[in-house]
């Protein structure tokens, strides 16, 4: 059974991330667009073992509810913080972090992202592999 279709997904695979965006092998699934009722997005996201966001921000925060699988995320300038299925991560706006899975696990996570105006997201510069293995050493 391939990885990103086990038993325990409950959403179609969806398409490969950017590699603009992500390192890795990553799998988005667009759940809910923004529209005249909602100013936020719905994605869920599959990212494999190694896989991993670049630096971002968001201008009005996003939330992170982990399904499946471990990780990390990682505000800039604090230690990461491993994430697991169930734990919820209230990302603040303008807070540039990465989050993804870890080097053995795959992570799957619903990510919901607050607009300002047209804007949710501000990608920046890839995580270095230095970063991503000092945080798998611990």
């Amino acid at each position: 059974m391939e990885a990103t279709n086990s038993e325990n997904s409950i959403f179609p695979k969806g398409e490969p991330g950017s590699k603009d965006y992500f390192a890795g092998s990553t799998m988005v699934t667009l759940l809910l667009s923004k529209d005249k009722n909602n100013e936020f997005s719905i994605g869920n996201v599959v990212f494999e073992p190694g896989a991993r966001t670049n630096w971002h921000t968001h201008p009005k925060g996003q939330v992170l509810l982990v399904t499946e699988g471990q990780g990390f995320y990682q505000e800039k300038g604090k230690p990461a913080r491993p994430l697991k299925k169930g734990d919820v991560v209230n990302i603040p706006e303008n807070v540039e972090h990465w989050h993804g899975a870890s080097a053995q696990n795959k992570l799957v996570h619903i990510a919901i992202t607050n607009y300002k105006r047209d804007e949710n997201v501000v990608w920046l510069k890839p995580v270095t592999d230095k970063e991503y293995e000092e945080v798998n050493k611990k």
